[in-house]
Formats: C-alpha cells, sequence, structure tokens
C-alpha cells in the first residue's frame, strides 16, 4: 500500500508518537477522575506516571516497543528512568495488576544485562508461577488491589501476568513459565471468548458459572486482540504447533466480529461494542488496531485485515490535542453487573490510553517498510 493510501505521513505518526509520550510522563490525578476507591476505603490512583500499577505498565510497554521499532533514544531514557526511580522506591504488592510493569523489564534486562533487575525477575517469576492465587481450573484469578475476585477469570489477566509469565520464561530460560503461560491462554478463552459472536466477555465467576452481565466491554476485547498476537510472537511456535493454530482462529473470529462493528463515522469502537449508542472509546480502539496490525505483519491473520486498522488510527489522530493528551479514554473498569455500569465510566485522559495509542501508531510505522 503506497503511504498516500494510509492515515497519515510517516513523520506525521512519528510527531505524534513524540507528543503523546511527552504528555504519558506528566500524566497526574487532578480530580477525582483516575482515582480508584477500594472496599475498605483506601484509595488506588490508577492515573499518575509515577504510581506501579498496570496503567503504568501497559504504557512504559508502548514506550518500549516503540524504541525497539524506531531506536528513539528519548523513549528508552522515559523507561529507563522509570525504572530507576521506581526500584529505587521498592516494588509494591504483588497481584495481577502489578506484575503488569515485570515485562516491559524483562526486554529491559535481555537488552541490557543490568543485573540489578534479575533478582526481581527472579522472584516476580516464581511468585506468578508458584503462588499466584487460582481459580477452579487452575486460571489466574484476577486479584487486584482492590479485591480478591474470588473464582474470576478477566480477560486483563492476558496482558496484565501472562504475557511477563511468557516471556520470562524465555529470558530466564525456564520452559515451566511457557507451558504455564499457554495454558492460562488456553483456560481464559474457553470460558471468556463468546462462540456465538467470537467476541470477549469482560470475565467469568466460577461461583456463579457465568459471564456476570455478559458485556462485549471494549477495552476487555481489546486486550484479547493484543495478547494473542503478541504471545504468538514471543514464543515463536512452530506454524503447525496446535496451541498456536487455535490461538489464530480465535483472534481470527475475533477480527471478523471487530470488522462488522466498527462504526462507520469515526473508524473507532464503542465502550460495549455491539451497542452503537455507547461512546466511542479511545484505548479499545487503540489496543484493537495495534492488535490487528501486529497480526497482519506477523501473517497470522489476512492482510486485507490492515485496512480496519488504519480506518481506526485515523479516527485516533482525532482524538489527539496539541499537547499530545489522547481524548475519549475511559477510566479504570472493573466488572460491571449491568450494561449501565460500563456506558458510565468517566472519561479521562489515562496512561493506558496515550500508550495503547503509541502501541498503535508505533506499529503503524511498520506499514511503511
Amino acid at each position: 500500500m503506497t503511504e498516500s493510501a494510509l492515515p497519515a505521513s510517516r513523520e506525521e505518526i512519528r510527531g505524534l508518537i513524540d507528543r503523546m509520550i511527552d504528555n504519558l510522563v506528566t500524566i497526574e490525578v487532578t480530580d477525582t477522575k483516575g482515582l480508584w476507591v477500594n472496599p475498605d476505603g483506601t484509595v488506588v490512583d490508577d492515573k499518575s506516571w509515577k504510581e506501579w500499577n498496570w496503567p503504568q505498565g501497559v504504557g512504559l510497554y508502548g514506550i518500549y516497543k516503540n524504541y525497539q521499532i524506531t531506536g528513539n533514544p528519548k523513549a528508552l531514557k522515559t523507561v529507563t528512568d522509570w525504572f530507576d526511580q521506581a526500584l529505587a522506591k521498592g516494588t509494591p504488592a504483588k497481584n495481577v495488576n502489578s506484575v503488569a510493569p515485570i515485562l516491559t523489564l524483562a526486554f529491559l534486562y535481555e537488552q541490557t544485562g543490568e543485573p540489578s533487575y534479575l533478582p526481581y525477575l527472579k522472584q516476580w517469576g516464581e511468585w506468578i508461577y508458584r503462588d499466584q492465587t487460582r481459580t477452579e481450573g487452575d486460571g489466574i484469578q484476577h486479584v487486584t488491589l482492590a479485591d480478591a475476585n474470588h473464582n474470576q477469570l478477566w480477560a486483563d489477566t492476558l496482558v496484565m501476568t501472562v504475557l511477563a509469565l511468557a516471556k520470562l520464561g524465555k529470558v530466564l530460560d525456564r520452559p515451566e513459565y511457557l507451558e504455564e503461560a499457554k495454558y492460562q491462554f488456553l483456560i481464559h478463552a474457553k470460558f471468556l471468548m463468546d462462540s456465538a459472536t467470537g467476541l470477549w466477555f469482560h470475565g467469568w465467576t466460577f461461583d456463579d458459572r457465568n459471564n456476570f452481565s455478559a458485556a462485549h466491554w471494549g477495552r476487555g476485547n481489546c486486550w484479547a486482540t493484543i495478547a494473542i498476537p503478541e504471545f504468538l510472537s514471543l514464543l515463536d511456535l512452530d506454524e503447525h504447533d496446535a496451541v498456536r493454530r487455535w490461538l489464530i482462529e480465535v483472534l481470527r473470529e475475533q477480527v471478523e466480529a471487530l470488522t462488522r462493528l466498527q462504526d462507520e463515522r469515526t473508524g473507532m469502537w464503542h465502550t460495549l461494542l455491539d451497542d452503537p449508542e455507547s461512546y466511542v472509546e479511545s484505548s479499545a480502539t487503540a489496543g484493537i488496531a495495534y492488535g490487528i496490525l501486529k497480526a497482519v505483519h506477523e501473517r497470522y491473520i489476512d492482510a486485507a485485515y490492515a485496512p480496519v486498522a488504519y480506518r481506526a488510527i485515523k479516527g485516533l489522530i482525532g482524538r489527539i490535542n496539541e499537547a499530545g493528551e489522547v481524548g475519549n479514554v475511559s477510566a479504570g473498569t472493573g466488572i460491571g453487573s449491568d450494561f449501565d455500569y460500563y456506558r458510565n465510566i468517566d472519561v479521562t485522559p489515562m496512561p493506558y490510553g496515550q500508550s495503547l495509542t503509541v502501541l498503535a501508531f508505533t506499529e503503524m510505522l511498520v506499514s511503511y517498510c
């Protein structure tokens, strides 16, 4: 495809990425949006860049991928500066979401060989593999700072924890970690993929044997769209490997469904994918666009799906302001008991909105090659 047929020029995309990274590292809470209040009254900051949590973990990975593909020294410095400060401060309590930054730390260790990183990678890897709470069927229970979420599987876990486990298996030469990561993808897909539509549910509870409200939540689906091609790329499985073939089929069915549900006017996806009255949401759109482009570039799905991602990226360009802030991003979202819960989530700039858009735009740069 010629550059003129793409949603923007290479230089325009690069400039937008730089603006978004500059904005990302300044994000902090200035009102109540982006704060998560636990049942016991404690408050979790899901927003500020200085915190160690899943939004920052996703942000770090998006910026590091930009460095990998472009060699952008500013991107690498942003990531290494964050870890220098975070590790000096001390790592937080371990849970599904706090694992997220470990994925990027494993990549940094692989690149730099920095010996001070190794004890963290070993300790967190063993905790995931041996100590992380499991559901029935040995799935990783989505335990967070807010709630133990007893016997629950969430789509988020694949990106927050399982990708890190897979990368640690590679970096630390622990084949048992790789097998455990494979199993987690299989059990999560078994209970979270909606076989009637190809879309994914947000969560599953073994206690009540249901998918809660059965919402096809946008960002929950983007976690699956990101996780599958990213996981397959990390493991580099033989093309005849049964797990690889099965996950590609799961992804293909999802991408087919997502293509049908893309908003015609904006090129984006709604926060409830099959509810056109719910607002269009940037983080879901960016994650889905990234996953589709990654899968096309790795030849997991047909190249005919690339224009779907290009339309989404064109829509996202219109959501980025002069300061590099990505608009229309929904705040942190738990499992909803009904559809209105998802429809009414606050919209506010968040680190993962920036970073998922950086991720999608960085993968877009591959299309110019």
